[in-house]
């Protein structure tokens, strides 16, 4: 049975809720929306905002049907009710300063940038490190070309961070411009009395012959009274435009709270001859995923991907990357490690696409997985797909535990079995670590893999 309804029968008003009710297909990813949506304004921005935000309204949070999804059950976030918070808070970043960042540092804090925790000086000429706000007129005229331009923008979540945008981090590095000292973008989240959202967004432009090291950090503040350990979401989104014969090193750090979700996309351009290096280390989080894309625009790209997931308890911790080498003489390396304890998930899913243009291609991709505990668990999908007939490829995945006789073979030599444990976790997380160009932050890093506690209960 149809029913026939004329259209001279529907008030203006009645079209608008009936359209509305056609384009919110998910009433969750709706109330996410109306909480991050950012009042109305005028000119390019809003206009961004308008279609990440139809895109949001014809899409639903992905579930485990959906392939990309299998492994990542998202219904313990559909359960909590997420608030925007945009107030400033005030929180203590001492610990989190890089002495080689002292003076490249951008801070915001639950997605609100803090300008006196921030401190940009003695950078050269034609490097720009700010948030969006403070950028001149003919900057964001720049930043109009790139910002949320990236192959991926229709996906739910970075269609709901540009839905959302307000503000930014930016790093823009003019031709043939060397920066000596790292830049830190510090993303704090500070958990109330009511679950809150966040939406870090990065935009990173290094023109051609630059180069640049990037340091991107997520962790969980402290309120000034105790609420800590409290529940919230990150949502972030980071774009990088890597010019012809630039160079790009990006380390990027997730250590969000216990009961924290995140999700990270990851969005990389590579032009003609240039070098993309990134370190992505994940610690924390109830929950997280970091998808990371990678599509080169041109011949005679070289890529490094190298990632070390750690976790424990009930966490899981999903990474999705995605390589398109869609021109000649690319070259790809992918190494990505998971210490896995307790009942923790790990999730591993990396695609490496080599289309027929893209000839003399040399890409190899391995996933190395520790299991510490009986429960612990680990899926992992290396895939290769290749239509070119003259590549290099390769690829792999291993999962082990600590084998009892390198554990015998340490005890023998005076070492406790438990302090034998720690090296060899540590020597296994040690291979991606010590990459890390920031001496510092390698420094950091492993002492909190050192000071972890045991990762092997059932």
């Amino acid at each position: 049975m149809s029913i026939q309804v004329s259209p001279s029968t529907i008030s203006n008003s009645d079209a608008v809720n009936l359209t509305s009710s056609l384009l919110d297909k998910d009433a969750y990813l709706t109330g996410l929306l109306n909480q991050v949506t950012a009042p109305k304004t005028e000119g390019w921005l809003q206009d961004l905002r308008e279609d990440a935000a139809s895109w949001v309204r014809h899409s639903t949070v992905p579930t485990t049907r959906q392939e990309e999804w299998r492994f990542t059950d998202l219904s313990s976030l559909r359960q909590v009710q997420f608030n925007l918070e945009t107030q400033s808070i005030q929180t203590d970043i001492s610990s989190l300063i890089l002495k080689e960042a002292a003076n490249s540092r951008l801070v915001f804090v639950n997605g609100v940038y803090a300008p006196e925790l921030s401190a940009v000086a003695d950078l050269p000429a034609g490097v720009v490190v700010s948030n969006l706000a403070g950028l001149t007129v003919v900057e964001q005229e720049g930043v109009k070309q790139y910002l949320a331009q990236a192959e991926g923008a229709q996906e739910v979540f970075t269609a709901l961070n540009t839905a959302g945008i307000t503000d930014a981090a930016v790093v823009w590095v003019k031709k043939n411009v060397v920066v000596e000292t790292p830049i830190h973008l510090v993303f704090v989240a500070v958990a109330g009395e009511r679950a809150t959202i966040s939406q870090p967004r990065c935009l990173v432009v290094a023109e051609g012959c630059s180069q640049v090291s990037l340091v991107e950090e997520y962790v969980a503040g402290k309120m000034p009274t105790p609420q800590e350990g409290g529940v919230y979401f990150t949502n972030a989104v980071t774009e990088v435009w890597v010019g012809d014969n630039a160079e790009v090193s990006h380390t990027r750090v997730e250590q969000e709270g216990a009961e924290a979700f995140h999700i990270g996309k990851t969005a990389i351009a590579q032009s003609r001859n240039s070098r993309y290096t990134c370190h992505a280390i994940t610690f924390g989080g109830k929950l997280s995923r970091h998808n990371l894309e990678i599509l080169q625009t041109g011949e005679q790209t070289q890529t490094t991907l190298n990632g070390l997931t750690m976790i424990s308890g009930k966490q899981l911790a999903d990474t999705h990357s995605a390589i398109a080498l869609n021109h000649p003489h690319g070259t790809s390396k992918q190494l990505h490690k998971c210490i896995v304890g307790d009942r923790a998930h790990a999730v591993f899913n990396g695609k490496v696409l080599v289309p027929k243009p893209a000839q003399l291609t040399n890409a190899a991709q391995l996933n190395r997985n520790l299991l510490l505990s009986a429960k612990a668990r680990v899926d992992t999908k290396p895939q290769l797909e290749i239509t070119a007939d003259n590549v290099k490829c390769a690829h792999g995945a291993t999962v082990s535990q600590l084998e009892d006789d390198e554990i015998f073979y340490l005890q023998s030599r005076g070492i406790d079995e438990n302090d034998a444990r720690k090296l060899l976790i540590n020597a296994f997380a040690a291979e991606v670590i010590n990459q890390i160009p920031v001496p510092s932050l390698r420094n950091i890093l492993l002492n909190t893999v050192n000071s972890l506690k045991s990762l092997t209960n059932d």
